[in-house]
Parts: C-alpha cells; sequence; structure tokens
C-alpha cells in the first residue's frame, strides 16, 4: 500500500505543469515569459546584417579627468557625430556589420571619435594628442576585441603614429551566450583591458594588461537577403563604415539653384546635457521636421542659390528645436545660412516664451573657405563655430560672445544624383537618459563617473546568460525525473 503522498503531489504537480508549460511557450512561441522577446535566445543559426546602433564607453575615466585637470589642462572634442551620455561616456553611433545568430559571431562599426589634446606647448601644439576613433567590436567563440582608428603622439618623443583598426581592447564576455538574438545584440558594461597593440597606440600613458572602462553596445540586427553574406568575418581585423539612407528623388535645380540641402548644428554640448541635468530637469522638442542626430539637429529642406565661383551661398531651412526646462524656454526656428568670403554665418528665429520671437538673429559664424563642390556635393563638415554677440543675447547671457559652440556641418546637393550624408543612426533600443551636469562655461571638462556609477545608470540590458527554451525544458525534465523517483521509493 502507497503511503499518502497526496498532499505533496499537488505541488509537485503544478511545479511540473508550470515548467513544461513554459517550456511550450518557449518552443512554440520563442519567449520566455518574463522576458522581452528580442532578448530571447532563438538558435535558428540565421545570417543576420547589423543595421544601426550605439556604442557607449568612456575609455578610461581617470585618464579623462587627467586630460581635462589641473596637470594637462587640457580638453576633449567629439568628431564625426559623435555624443556624450550618462556624463562621461562617448555614444558612437551607426553600427554595421554582421552577425551569426547559429554561432554567436558578431561584428560592427561604429562611426565617430573622439580627440583628446593637454599640456599646451608655447607654439600652439599639445603633448599630449591622442584621437580615437571608428570603433569595432568583433566578438567569435567567446573571444571579444574592440578595435579603432588611433593618431597619437608619444609621450616624452612626440613622434605621431597613425594606425587604422588598432586591436585597443580585449573583452571579458565570461558567462554572455552571444547566440541566437533576433532582432538586437545588447551588451552592458563588458570589462575592457588594454592590449599590447593598445598600449603603443596610446603613446605609451598606460600599460598593456590595463583596466579600461567597461564596454555597452546595442545593435540592431535584421534577417541577412537571400544569399548575402552576414558580414561577421571568419578572421582578419574588421571594417567599418556608416550606412547610407535613402535619398527622395530629386530634380536638377535651375543653374545657381538648389533644393534638399541640411544644416546639421548641436547647439552646444554643455547646453543640451544642461538642459537634461539635475538643474534645468527639461528636455527638448523638434518640429517641423527637424531631426535629432543624437549629437546634433538636423535642419532640413534647405532650398537656395550657390555661386561657386563667387564663394557664396544663401539657404533657408525647415525645422524647430525647443529647450524647456526649470526656468529655461528657448526656441530656435526658421534657420538659415549665408557665406561670403568663406565666413558663413547661421542665423535663425528665436523665442523665449515671452512674447514674439525675434528675427533673423545671427547666432553663430562658422569657417565656409572650404566650401567647394564635389561629385555634385558642396558641402562643409564640422566647422568650428563661435557665438556672436546678438547669439549671446538670444541665450540670456549664459555664454560670452565668441565662446565656442559645436561644429556646423553644411550638405547642398547640386545634381539630382548628389546625397546628403545620412543622420547618425542609434538603432531601435531606448537610449539611456543622460543625466547630465551643471553647465560651466569652460564647455570641455567633465565630470567623469566610475565604474560602477556608469554600471548604475546605464539603461542596457545584459546579453541573456544562459537563457532560452532548452534551459526551461531542463527543468522540466528534472522535475519529472524527481517525481517519478518519489513515485518508485514510495513503492
Amino acid at each position: 500500500m502507497l503511503p499518502p503522498l497526496r498532499p505533496a503531489r499537488a505541488p509537485v504537480a503544478a511545479l511540473l505543469t508550470a515548467a513544461m508549460t513554459a517550456a511550450m511557450t518557449v518552443v512554440l512561441t520563442g519567449e520566455v515569459p518574463g522576458v522581452s522577446p528580442g532578448a530571447v535566445a532563438h538558435a535558428d543559426g540565421a545570417a543576420r546584417t547589423v543595421a544601426g546602433g550605439r556604442l557607449d564607453w568612456s575609455v578610461k575615466s581617470s585618464f579623462q579627468n587627467y586630460v581635462t585637470g589641473p596637470i594637462a589642462q587640457g580638453r576633449w572634442d567629439l568628431q564625426g557625430g559623435a555624443a556624450t551620455v550618462d556624463g562621461g561616456r562617448f555614444r558612437f553611433h551607426s553600427a554595421k556589420g554582421g552577425y551569426d545568430a547559429g554561432s554567436g559571431a558578431f561584428e560592427a562599426g561604429f562611426s565617430g571619435g573622439v580627440h583628446f589634446t593637454g599640456h599646451k606647448k608655447p607654439d600652439g601644439s599639445y603633448e599630449l594628442d591622442l584621437t580615437i576613433s571608428r570603433p569595432t567590436v568583433r566578438i567569435k567563440d567567446g573571444s571579444g576585441t574592440l578595435y579603432a582608428d588611433m593618431t597619437g603622439k608619444a609621450k616624452g618623443t612626440g613622434e605621431v603614429t597613425q594606425a587604422s583598426q588598432v586591436p585597443l581592447a580585449a573583452l571579458d564576455l565570461k558567462g554572455v551566450n552571444m547566440r541566437g538574438a533576433t532582432t538586437a545584440v545588447t551588451l552592458a558594461d563588458v570589462p575592457a583591458t588594454l592590449t599590447s597593440e593598445g598600449a603603443k597606440a596610446f603613446a605609451g600613458y598606460y600599460a598593456a594588461g590595463t583596466a579600461l572602462d567597461p564596454v555597452a553596445l546595442s545593435a540592431d540586427v535584421v534577417a541577412a537577403a537571400n544569399g548575402a553574406p552576414s558580414g561577421a568575418p571568419s578572421s582578419g581585423a574588421p571594417s567599418s563604415g556608416a550606412p547610407s539612407s535613402p535619398e527622395p528623388e530629386k530634380k536638377d535645380a535651375p543653374k545657381g539653384g538648389f533644393t534638399g540641402a541640411a544644416v546639421d548644428w548641436g547647439v552646444r554640448r554643455t547646453f543640451r546635457e544642461y538642459v537634461t541635468g539635475s538643474i534645468a530637469q527639461g528636455s527638448w522638442k523638434l518640429s517641423d521636421g527637424a531631426q535629432d542626430g543624437g549629437a546634433l539637429f538636423r535642419f532640413p529642406a534647405g532650398k537656395g542659390t550657390y555661386d561657386e565661383a563667387a564663394h557664396t551661398l544663401d539657404a533657408a531651412f525647415t525645422g524647430t528645436v525647443r529647450f524647456t526646462g526649470n526656468h529655461l524656454d528657448l526656441t530656435l526656428g526658421a534657420v538659415t545660412v549665408t557665406a561670403r568670403d568663406g565666413k558663413g554665418t547661421l542665423t535663425a528665429d528665436v523665442a523665449d516664451g515671452s512674447g514674439s520671437p525675434q528675427k533673423n538673429v545671427p547666432l553663430v559664424t562658422f569657417d565656409t573657405s572650404g566650401l567647394k563642390e564635389k561629385d555634385g556635393l558642396a558641402a562643409v563638415t564640422e566647422a568650428p563655430a563661435k557665438l556672436t554677440a546678438d547669439g549671446a543675447k538670444a541665450f540670456g547671457g549664459m555664454y560670452q560672445e565668441g565662446a565656442e559652440m559645436d561644429p556646423v556641418s553644411l550638405a547642398v546637393p547640386l545634381g539630382a544624383e548628389a546625397k546628403i550624408p545620412a543622420l547618425p543612426d542609434l538603432g531601435k533600443a531606448p537610449a539611456p537618459s543622460p543625466t547630465g551636469s551643471q553647465e560651466a562655461d569652460s564647455g570641455r571638462k567633465v565630470s567623469a563617473k566610475s565604474a560602477t556609477e556608469a554600471s548604475s545608470s546605464s539603461s542596457f540590458p545584459v546579453l541573456p546568460v544562459a537563457a532560452g527554451a532548452a534551459g526551461v525544458v531542463v527543468v522540466a525534465a528534472a522535475v519529472l525525473l524527481a517525481l517519478r523517483r518519489r513515485r518508485r521509493s514510495a513503492g
């Protein structure tokens, strides 16, 4: 006669039922209960293309503090549409590459760069001069490496070296399952260590094996077209590049005239951080066709006239951006750009919420000496910009005349085949909310966070570790085995 096991059978049976139900849910729907579908491992082995996303990395917080501190008395400047988040992380954009869901092989190249300078010499040059750009992450067989283009001036000798896609940092992926992502590959706070090649390219400031700040990334993945390669290489250093976006069909404008131009301007990095920071606690809103490129705003649909021989340009753009927050209400719209004799001026209608906007306020001036037609496109890229006297008034005296503002980029298509550069592509994953920092008129110093603080403020979820249908089925099988053993022992 069997012992009275009925009271114990119900919870075991219920657990078995729940486990089997969960297992069937995974098998039939491909989703683990309580886990977002994009994070579930679907080990279908399909090749996928990486198209859009961001990489956040502060390189090394102590290095940032050294560069901007009292010894080096330096700064850092963003390049190629790079942005800042969480106060001390640099955000690189427009992921492009490939991913193999079956093996977990992954490669993504990102655009943008950061230029560090310090220890200024009497002749205006810098003893510390280092640029890190176009970072690329390559992962295969559980091993990961971050590559980057590096330009550095050796410590002591001043010898300048340039190298493309240097294996800069080794990534510790212990316990991370790279297989089976279907919509996005997302990694948070992956430990990074300086490689021997990276130490050389880092101009001798750190030795190989030095711990760098952790790396976070999120890259969208889509099924590769039939017969198209996934982009994840089997060997060799990776390549990178910003994706291009389709342009609407254009017609040739009358000689000297143009349509479809764009001007990109981020206003000022530290102003954006002030708006979203703890003091203003605000935000910005785009309207009338303005676009957000992460580190810049694009004012599109520009039309006007251009005379290359006379070095003149007049253009008007659409788009409005409104900044609001505590004791803050500033709207910039109806942007225009003029160029005369190598000098450009960006103007806008300015409103502060108190009444009618001021019309055609000259905000910044920038260098347009390089504005020349090439392949049907006349462009100026990241020209340094300085605040005008009227611009200083428009910002309520927050900055003085001559203050450095974000650079201006201008792209003017002069033919139907010309395409303006694509905006930075940050991917579909939600971006972390920047904590910001109090505005300082120096405009370049940062309050870098430690790795622990950066980890706590990042919104990147960690790629699932040992998750998926197999794990649930194993749990269900274990419960079934335990139940059978119990019944046998009872008999």
